[in-house]
C-alpha cells in the first residue's frame, strides 16, 4: 500500500466522493435526497463557496474525506473552520487516515490564520472519539437543532 496523502477534492472526484458520501450515510443511518448530495458535490467544487472537502488518496484512489465550512465569527475577526462531515472507508480504517485529515485541517488553520478548527460527534461514536480526544477533550457545551423544515 501507498502512503495516503490528503489534497483538495476536484471535479474528477465525484464518483469517488459519491461512494465514501453513501458509505458516510450509511454509517450514520441516513438518507438524503439526491438534490441534497448533487448541491453539497456543487458547493465542494465551487471555489467561491466557502465549503471544501479534502480528499485521503491512497495510490490513486479517494479512502477519506473532511468536508469543512470556513465562516466568520462575532467573537474575531479571523475565520473559524467547521469540520462538519468526517469519514474514512470501513476498510482503511485504523492505518491513521482520519488523523492525516485532522492533522492537514490544523496545518491549513495555521497558515491560513484561522481562529479554531471544531466538530462535533455522537457521543456514542466511541472509535471517533479516541481520535478525537488525542487532540482536545470534548468541551461542555450543550447542542441544541430546532427544525424550521419538517
Amino acid at each position: 500500500m501507498s502512503d495516503p496523502f490528503i489534497r483538495a477534492a476536484r471535479p474528477e472526484d465525484k464518483a469517488s466522493w459519491l461512494s465514501l458520501w453513501q458509505g458516510y450515510l450509511t454509517f450514520y443511518g441516513s438518507a438524503i435526497a439526491p438534490e441534497v448530495t448533487d448541491t453539497t458535490w456543487s458547493r465542494i467544487i465551487d471555489p467561491i463557496v466557502p465549503v471544501f472537502t479534502r480528499l485521503a488518496i491512497v495510490g490513486d484512489k479517494p479512502v477519506g474525506f473532511a468536508t469543512c465550512i470556513l465562516h466568520p465569527r462575532t467573537w474575531a475577526i479571523e475565520p473559524a473552520c467547521y469540520l462538519e462531515d468526517l469519514f474514512v472507508d470501513e476498510s482503511m480504517r485504523g492505518r491513521g487516515i482520519g488523523r492525516l485529515l485532522i492533522d492537514d485541517l490544523i496545518a491549513m488553520g495555521k497558515r491560513d490564520g484561522w481562529t479554531n478548527l471544531y466538530w462535533h460527534t455522537n457521543s456514542g461514536n466511541e472509535t471517533a472519539r479516541r481520535l478525537y480526544d488525542r487532540y482536545d477533550k470534548a468541551d461542555d457545551f450543550v447542542r441544541y437543532r430546532l427544525p424550521l423544515r419538517r
